[in-house]
């Protein structure tokens, strides 16, 4: 028995290390983000022939591209376009998501079928492709890409935070919330919505790995950032046609997507584990 204890507290300490590790190197790549300005060696989008497809050097850290341009630097502000554009298109869907979801969670009855039965309808398209219809229809650009992946990935949210409303509202203390004549709204912001942040969080955490990727995949075929504005997804695509001459192109920008997307999903997942909820990963489809 004390052997068990004993490999379970073990446990215990090495998911708690991996978090602290997983959260430093998650901070030093956002700060090395938003310092981009003043990291960078090079202006990302300069081009100069003279120095196209150079090798690595004390001026290019990882050479330059086709057009003379600093692979470096380009990482560099590359973070700050994909982290920050997941950064806002989570939290939209989040608010969003919370709104809905409380909404039809909380009233139930016709609301509650009505709002579930549009999330089926979104829910029976693979959520990638549905985006690329919707940025086919309004036209390519990162903000109709942003709107689309709003619109798509809000309904996980939706059902999500509707099952631990109606979870959460069977609690004793909500019904003597409602009991005392409680206001809804209040019930709501007072005794709902605060337990379910814990669990939002280990959400939202693996949520923005997922929407990097996706902008990293609508980027690279053409209908999310465009040239020259530096993102990793886009950087790839460039750099395709010198794969075979020159590979570090295309692995540099996805060593980056590799990179952010497993830190996030551990620290997702330790954080879940830490707090007791598990892993709440969603199992959806991502393919095209």
């Amino acid at each position: 028995m004390k052997d068990r204890h004993k490999a379970f507290a073990n446990l215990l300490v090495r998911r708690r290390w991996m978090l602290y590790l997983s959260l430093s190197v998650l901070l030093a790549v956002v700060v090395c983000g938003i310092f981009a300005p003043y990291l960078a060696p090079h202006d990302p989008s300069f081009v100069d022939f003279s120095h196209k497809l150079e090798s690595p050097s004390w001026d290019y850290p990882l050479g330059t591209d086709q057009l003379g341009r600093c692979l470096f630097s380009r990482l560099l502000y590359g973070t700050r376009v994909s982290l920050g554009l997941a950064l806002l298109i989570v939290v939209a869907c989040l608010l969003s998501g919370l709104l809905i979801g409380c909404l039809s969670g909380y009233s139930g009855g016709w609301i509650d079928h009505a709002v579930m039965r549009v999330c089926d309808a979104v829910l029976a398209f693979p959520s990638l492709i549905l985006a690329i219809s919707l940025i086919a229809v309004w036209g390519a650009g990162w903000k109709q890409m942003a709107i689309a992946l709003v619109i798509v990935q809000t309904v996980y949210y939706a059902r999500f935070v509707r099952g631990l409303v109606i979870n959460l509202k069977q609690q004793t203390y909500v019904t003597a919330a409602r009991v005392c004549g409680t206001n809804p709204v209040r019930i709501l912001m007072r005794h709902i919505v605060p337990n379910m942040l814990p669990p939002l969080l280990v959400v939202v955490t693996l949520e923005i790995g997922w929407v990097i990727m996706d902008i990293s995949a609508l980027s690279f075929i053409g209908l999310g950032i465009q040239a020259p504005t530096a993102e990793w997804g886009a950087m790839i695509n460039e750099g395709k046609s010198f794969i075979r001459s020159h590979p570090r192109l295309m692995i540099a920008p996805g060593a980056m997507i590799f990179v952010m997307v497993a830190l996030l999903n551990l620290v997702s997942d330790a954080f879940g584990e830490n707090k007791g909820f598990g892993s709440p990963l969603r199992r959806k489809s991502k393919s095209t």
